[in-house]
């Protein structure tokens, strides 16, 4: 059985201990996944059952199975000729491909299959059917959207490995090869199962090194590139941003934005940017991944959700402008800053200015 294991560097939650990221603790069909005190989640071993459900629903890749990848499942079923996916074939479990796996692997393989005969008796079934059922829905959604004519069946196949004479012998060989080969992180693997506690998750001094590095996750790239080799709808439609879980739009309130810096710089993707004068903020949706970590850091909430999303954005990319500010030098500190008001001092200086009329008894209005 595979275990999970966690990027520290990449959890959205190393980001900022205002990170109100769950979505692996909620998915988790055992509760092996645990987010407490500590900013990252906490593991149980020996309570995983190696679905993958976290990992496919892992905004940022940061949760990953140890004996299966994503990517490179993507890549063998894309030259399989078979459509089939089946927790008795090639995935732990359907729900550990996320939503841009599935809609790149439909536009690509025109049909594709999700065998359901195994979940109404699975024991997960509680979290990872529903999973799958709405990833299903969302797929279909934006696949309709897009016009492209791809489908995405659930049957109940109850898919079986088939295993006979010489193919068995040579099937039997590469899984003695494979058990040699794999010796050493099997025990080790044992060792975290018999483990019956929550093991908790710290930056060490390599993580922290690679938060300020901005990374788009493997899925985003795959869907990128998929959509490139679709063609375009005749017209772009304009979608409920609800259903849509992977990535957004955004607005934001140009009197409330305090020019803090803050959303653009815990953005993980670089979805949020400014220029070398911190003049403005520009937001790619392609990039978002609805981490929604740039909402947690903002005080006054001028960062929101827009309550619709263009698919022209999976087709044309395109960068939007949502705030300017002015950039003046501090009459104080002669510190260039950048701000929507009329102040003259910057942030840390206006902040000591009120700290010393509060303590010289001196108010605004005098």
């Amino acid at each position: 059985m595979s275990l999970i294991h966690l990027e520290a560097s990449k959890c959205v939650r190393s980001l900022s201990k205002e990170s109100a990221c769950n979505k692996c603790e909620i998915i988790c069909p055992t509760q092996a996944i645990v987010i407490g005190d500590n900013p990252l989640p906490s593991i149980n071993f020996s309570s995983c059952v190696g679905c993958g459900a976290c990992h496919g629903i892992c905004p940022s890749e940061a949760l990953g199975l140890d004996d299966f990848n994503a990517t490179d499942f993507f890549f063998d079923f894309i030259e399989d000729k078979d459509n089939l996916i089946s927790c008795r074939k090639n995935v732990p479990c359907i729900s550990a491909l996320s939503i841009e796996h599935i809609i790149s692997m439909a536009v690509l393989k025109k049909e594709i299959v999700f065998d359901m005969g195994y979940c109404q008796t699975c024991e997960i079934k509680s979290t990872c059917q529903a999973q799958i059922l709405r990833n299903y829905e969302e797929a279909g959604y934006l696949l309709e959207a897009m016009e492209n004519e791809a489908c995405i069946k659930l049957e109940n196949v109850c898919y079986e490995a088939q295993v006979e004479g010489a193919n068995r012998r040579d099937f039997l060989r590469s899984i003695n090869l494979r058990a040699i080969a794999k010796t050493k992180h099997s025990f080790e693997q044992e060792v975290k199962k018999a483990t019956d506690e929550l093991v908790e998750h710290t930056l060490k001094k390599a993580d922290i090194a690679l938060l300020k590095q901005k990374r788009i996750p493997q899925k985003r790239k795959i869907f990128f590139t998929a959509i490139k080799r679709v063609g375009k709808p005749s017209q772009f439609h304009i979608v409920d941003a609800r259903e849509v879980s992977f990535t957004s739009q955004k607005l934001m309130d140009e009197e409330t934005c305090t020019a803090c810096q803050m959303c653009y710089r815990v953005c993980p993707t670089g979805a949020l940017t400014s220029d070398i004068k911190n003049s403005k903020i520009d937001f790619d949706p392609f990039l978002c991944i609805k981490c929604h970590v740039c909402h947690d850091v903002c005080e006054p909430n001028a960062i929101t959700l827009s309550s619709s999303y263009n698919v022209k954005e999976f087709f044309e990319p395109a960068v939007q402008n949502l705030v300017s500010f002015k950039v003046r030098r501090c009459d104080e500190c002669n510190v260039i800053f950048s701000t929507n008001s009329s102040d003259r001092l910057c942030y840390r200086c206006k902040a000591e200015d009120e700290e010393a009329r509060e303590l010289w008894g001196i108010s605004d209005d005098m």
